[in-house]
């Protein structure tokens, strides 16, 4: 096993890199993991790890959680507390971070009685990364988002998909409205917005379904919801203008499967 002692090593400048830049991860193919469960999942999911750093520490207290990510990772370096500090997003690292390939997990859409989620120009990558989590959970199909989303492999939305980001189909689209138009070709797809729409438990959704999602602050787009088949909208209080963006995409996700 190599070791790395000094936070000016290079990989660790080259992992906080990834960390910080979106333009960098999409140039290299590549993504960052951090924490222990983020990163096993990758090995589970079938990720390609290319390489694992974990510190003395974690080592000897997760000796056998990290055996199936050490035997997958091409190669492994035993990390001083403090380089791997340099590397980490977290202000209290647990010692285990890896380096992986972006992810073949593509939405096959000629299948049938597919239900999808569309996100578009969901910012706050929390928000994202709940969605997938969601998805995961839910038993989704496949999550779709437009190229204005925060970046599905920040940092932040891949601790928040705690190991969906493997396992979940996604696809990022240019265009909204012309994915829609194609997608109503073979199934029904629903705007999610707030007033003029019929009720969610109202519907029923059969066959291929996608309910669009919008901003956490404006919504959908104009051009977006009027390429959707149908409105829908989430009964609420009188009080409640809106809900968080990822909660209702849960609500709406729940409501598509059960």
């Amino acid at each position: 096993m190599k070791e790395i002692t000094s936070k000016d090593n290079k990989l660790i400048k080259y992992i906080s890199k990834l960390q910080t830049s979106a333009k960098f991860r999409r140039e290299e193919k590549r993504f960052v993991a951090e924490g222990l469960r983020v990163c096993v999942e990758a090995a589970l999911s079938g990720a390609d790890v290319e390489s694992l750093l974990v510190t003395e520490y974690a080592l000897n207290k997760h000796k056998d959680d990290l055996k199936p990510l050490m035997d997958c990772a091409k190669e492994t370096y035993l990390t001083s507390d403090k380089a791997m500090c340099a590397a980490c997003d977290t202000q209290t690292p647990q010692g285990v971070i890896c380096i992986i390939k972006t992810l073949d997990n593509n939405i096959d859409l000629d299948t049938i009685n597919n239900k999808y989620i569309l996100a578009e120009n969901v910012q706050d990558p929390s928000n994202l990364g709940t969605i997938l989590r969601t998805a995961d959970a839910l038993g989704l199909s496949g999550v779709i988002m437009t190229k204005d989303c925060c970046d599905v492999y920040s940092p932040k939305v891949c601790r928040g998909a705690m190991g969906a980001l493997y396992r979940v189909p996604f696809m990022i689209v240019d265009n909204a409205p012309d994915f829609i138009a194609e997608f109503n070709k073979t199934g029904v797809s629903y705007a999610a917005v707030v007033r003029n729409a019929d009720l969610v438990t109202a519907c029923d959704f059969e066959g291929n379904c996608l309910i669009a999602i919008g901003n956490e602050g404006n919504g959908l787009t104009d051009a977006c919801a009027a390429a959707c088949k149908k409105r829908i909208t989430i009964p609420m209080n009188s009080h409640a203008e809106s809900l968080n963006a990822a909660i209702a995409a849960g609500i709406l996700m729940w409501e598509m499967i059960k």
